[in-house]
């Protein structure tokens, strides 16, 4: 396996992201994009990449803060994120840069693209649905921000292309029923083919071994973290067609 840190660039702005793929296998691939969480891209998110990349994929890890700017408590956690939850039109840009990235690589199939994403990642997903971004088939949000940027900031396709599937914790602090309902109606509204399922009494981060602040909503619960990858497993072989779902039925999550 080729797995190695990958820089690519948004006009005058370096992004150090993750690549991974089987190096072996002379063919190009469908792709998955994977989107951090708030901190930046970590360990975390170069071990689904890597994952994804036994399942036969190419993964990238995506930078969305750019190279060296990563978040290390809370406090800077919050500063690398918020410009770009007030400004869905960098955001946009920046998840558009790594796209174009991916699907210029020779090993890539630029018209079979996925892309998943947790917590902060779960919103840059859903914003890459919403823009109907070119090659991209289908996305997973795993307990992602659900909120829509403001209509009349940014143009969007009316219908949306790219299949949906919002991977949710009930009691999760950062999307609360009313979110989930107006997600929903958005989703319902812009006639997408979406999938929304709630996993009782977890909350936010449930995917992350790390999150073990309960008092806040911030737990991991293994039970909901497989079935959560067993369904993103099963979507990412629905979006890219049959003649690559023989390849994802035998590997497990990482970890």
């Amino acid at each position: 396996m080729h797995a190695a840190n990958e820089t690519y660039r948004d006009g005058t702005t370096e992004f150090e992201g993750y690549l991974a793929f089987d190096g072996a296998a002379n063919v190009r691939r469908p792709a998955v994009l994977v989107f951090h969480q708030w901190s930046g891209c970590s360990a975390f998110e170069r071990e689904k990449a890597e994952w994804l990349a036994g399942l036969g994929y190419v993964a990238l890890a995506v930078d969305m803060y750019g190279t060296g700017r990563r978040g290390s408590n809370p406090d800077e956690n919050g500063a690398l994120m918020t410009p770009l939850v007030q400004d869905r039109a960098m955001l946009r840009a920046r998840a558009a840069a790594a796209l174009r990235h991916m699907r210029s690589l020779p090993m890539v199939d630029g018209d079979r693209v996925a892309a998943i994403g947790f917590c902060f990642g779960g919103l840059c997903v859903l914003d890459v649905a919403r823009a109907g971004m070119e090659g991209v088939r289908g996305v997973v949000s795993l307990h992602g921000l659900l909120g829509a940027p403001d209509p009349a900031k940014l143009d969007r396709p009316k219908a949306m292309r790219a299949r949906v599937l919002a991977l949710h914790g009930w009691n999760d602090p950062m999307a609360r029923p009313d979110a989930v309902l107006a997600f929903a109606r958005e989703m319902h509204d812009h006639g997408a083919d979406w999938q929304l399922h709630a996993f009782g009494g977890c909350g936010h981060a449930f995917t992350n071994p790390a999150a073990q602040d309960a008092k806040s909503g911030m737990q991991f619960n293994p039970l909901a973290d497989a079935r959560s990858f067993a369904m993103t497993k099963d979507f990412l072989a629905e979006v890219f067609g049959p003649a690559w779902a023989t390849k994802v039925t035998s590997c497990p999550w990482p970890g």
